[in-house]
């Protein structure tokens, strides 16, 4: 029967241990420490999902050391092999000797293997895991012929981030659900800031200005944002676009005796139907470009480009 989930002494949410202690600090968000500490103790295995920065990596080498079990960290990659966690036989002085890889070495020793952006690595790869993350917690090694039993201070730990997953890139559901999942968000501006203080020994107004910057940042770089951005662009380009060719059908002739639609704009308007153009729809067409190809030349292009600065629109 499962036991329940107490937390262990300084596993209190909010609580971190610090370099003193040997172990590296972590700033607890909520009990994922507590969590963490029960399924190593059910021997469970445990998946962590968080975009990156949000501290899998630090809480995973915190915990390790908490729990004074040998850490084996291992960076997926697209051409991580199964025999690469594993082990393969190697050749040395005429003969052939078997080389256990990382999750081999960490079943043997009961350390916690720790496997990074798990999603990255071949789909043949994962399914090794199967009967280490089940009840069995057994590897076979078929090239040898053994059957590893994992020892009880054994614990498998993967992570992967949500943003880089797509329709090619996702665990198999088969292999989803052999795992406890614990889902990571970026830490309060509050608590990122004590971390920031504590590891890089900057002042109080230093770390809350990097904390604001950092929020900014990740902002800007969100999925969504992004999507919503280039949908924008795309709708404003067409919009823009729109209004060139009607200008252009009005000047015609003109058009073409002065160099484009460009050259009539910059004679006649000055530039203030780029600007009106800039602020309602928020593109910026270069007056230096010539708009030829929209009046039936074969020399030129319509370029329209983001605005710089949204503050103009």
């Amino acid at each position: 029967a499962a036991t329940p989930l107490v937390p262990r002494a300084g596993s209190a949410p909010g609580l971190a241990a610090t370099a003193q202690d040997g172990v590296p600090f972590y700033a607890a968000q909520g009990s994922e420490c507590a969590l963490f500490e029960h399924c190593f103790d059910q021997q469970l295995p445990l998946l962590i999902k968080g975009p990156t920065g949000c501290g899998t990596t630090r809480f995973v080498e915190h915990m390790a050391a908490r729990l004074k079990r040998p850490l084996i960290t291992v960076s997926c990659h697209d051409d991580l092999s199964a025999a690469d966690l594993v082990g393969r036989h190697l050749i040395g002085q005429g003969n052939t000797v078997w080389a256990d890889g990382p999750l081999s070495r960490a079943v043997r020793e009961g350390a916690i293997v720790y496997l990074d952006e798990v999603v990255e690595a071949r789909k043949d790869t994962t399914v090794v895991l199967h009967p280490l993350a089940d009840d069995r917690r057994q590897l076979p090694i078929e090239r040898t012929g053994e059957l590893l039993q994992a020892s009880p201070e054994f614990m498998l730990v993967v992570s992967y981030n949500p943003g880089y997953q797509n329709l090619l890139k996702n665990l198999k559901p088969s292999t989803r659900q052999r795992f406890v999942a614990l889902v990571f968000d970026y830490p309060t501006p509050e608590i990122e800031r004590r971390i920031i203080v504590a590891e890089s020994g900057a002042d109080e107004k230093l770390a809350t200005r990097l904390v604001k910057l950092a929020s900014a940042l990740r902002r800007l770089t969100d999925g969504k944002a992004v999507h919503a951005v280039e949908a924008d662009a795309q709708n404003a380009a067409q919009a823009c676009r729109a209004e060139l060719q009607q200008a252009a059908e009005g000047v015609g002739e003109l058009g073409r005796e002065h160099g484009g639609l460009g050259g009539v704009l910059r004679r006649l308007l000055g530039g203030h139907l780029e600007l009106a153009a800039r602020r309602r729809v928020g593109v910026v067409v270069d007056p230096g470009l010539d708009l030829g190809a929209e009046l039936g030349g074969d020399r030129h292009q319509i370029l329209p480009t983001m605005s710089a600065s949204r503050a103009e629109m």
